[in-house]
């Protein structure tokens, strides 16, 4: 297994001096690609509130949450239904999920979410649309301080369309804890980057998640994260690495079954669909020349969920 990873960088999201702020958040970028936000004016009442509409989705009957059954990636997917590591010979993670996505825009009519019948859980729209709108305002004024962090105008993801009708989706995880067999490969969520620009994680505070520093070496080594209440464990995606030249870099990680319950809120934060991704000024020079092409957001992230559930049945 793993080793205590205690040593984050806890970045306080209500300080007034941003550019320490973003100091922080340059070095916990460079030396870990994880940290911890604390601070961030979401109530734990609202928190509390998410968890309890997840456990309370997840506790439906299997028929109630097929009838969601994912499309164009909203929705439910049952357990195994994904594989992120496509190398392991596991038959697919164990976990169940349920995606929405935005609630407003061009892409909220192209791609409309499902939702849970009011009769079965009247409480649950409300209380995820509210934690939506919330959490999206955490992650703006967060990806200012990332641009402060890359020496670049505090608005620049603003300036480049990034935040305009953003593809930003939450994520509800339940992993039911149990191990199949010990003759088999288990993995709550077998080892990967997130795909996007940035990635703010609630969990419910059972153990689970374990993180990777150094993705290029073998064998790997992997760390606990432990969780701390009420704060997000916030991580840098592969686009955000790609937009920085490597500067930035994707951590890999994983959720390891521990005998026990677990369910976790994902934000992923990833730009317009039709945005520019090409690599920073700041980035790059005539001695680190830019790594990758230009792409759009919209098309690197199909390709990335392509293959990843091209790996399952």
């Amino acid at each position: 297994m793993g080793t205590s990873l205690v040593l984050l960088p806890v970045v306080d999201l209500s300080s007034p001096d941003k550019i320490s702020t973003a100091k922080l958040i340059r070095q916990a970028c460079l030396e870990h690609g994880f940290f911890y936000v604390k601070n961030h004016g979401i109530s734990e009442d609202l928190m509390e509130g998410v968890f309890r509409e997840t456990r309370g989705f997840f506790n439906l009957p299997l028929e109630e949450k097929m009838a969601l059954l994912r499309r164009d990636l909203l929705g439910y997917t049952p357990l195994y239904a994904e594989k992120l590591d496509p190398s392991v010979s596991s038959i697919g993670d164990s976990k169940e999920s349920f995606y929405f996505g935005s609630l407003e825009g061009v892409l909220a009519q192209r791609y409309p979410n499902q939702w849970p019948s009011q009769n079965l859980l009247p409480s649950w729209r409300e209380t995820m649309e509210c934690y939506y709108k919330s959490v999206l305002s955490v992650g703006r004024k967060l990806l200012g301080l990332i641009a402060l962090a890359l020496d670049l105008e505090e608005d620049f993801f603003e300036q480049v369309g990034a935040l305009s009708d953003p593809a930003a989706v939450i994520r509800l995880l339940h992993y039911p804890g149990q191990v199949i067999s010990s003759d088999v490969e288990t993995y709550g969520a077998s080892a990967h980057s997130d795909y996007g620009m940035v990635t703010l994680l609630l969990t419910d505070g059972v153990p689970g998640l374990q993180v990777c520093r150094d993705k290029s070496k073998q064998p790997r080594i992997w760390e606990h994260v432990p969780g701390i209440r009420g704060a997000f464990i916030v991580n840098i995606g592969d686009m955000m690495e790609r937009w920085t030249n490597g500067l930035f870099r994707s951590t890999l990680h994983r959720v390891m079954p521990v005998g026990k319950e677990r369910y976790s809120v994902v934000f992923f934060l990833d730009p317009n669909p039709e945005c520019h991704v090409e690599c920073l000024e700041s980035c790059c020079s005539e001695t680190c020349p830019p790594r990758f092409p230009p792409i759009l957001a919209g098309d690197y992230i199909k390709e990335r969920f392509r293959l990843t559930y091209a790996t399952t049945s």
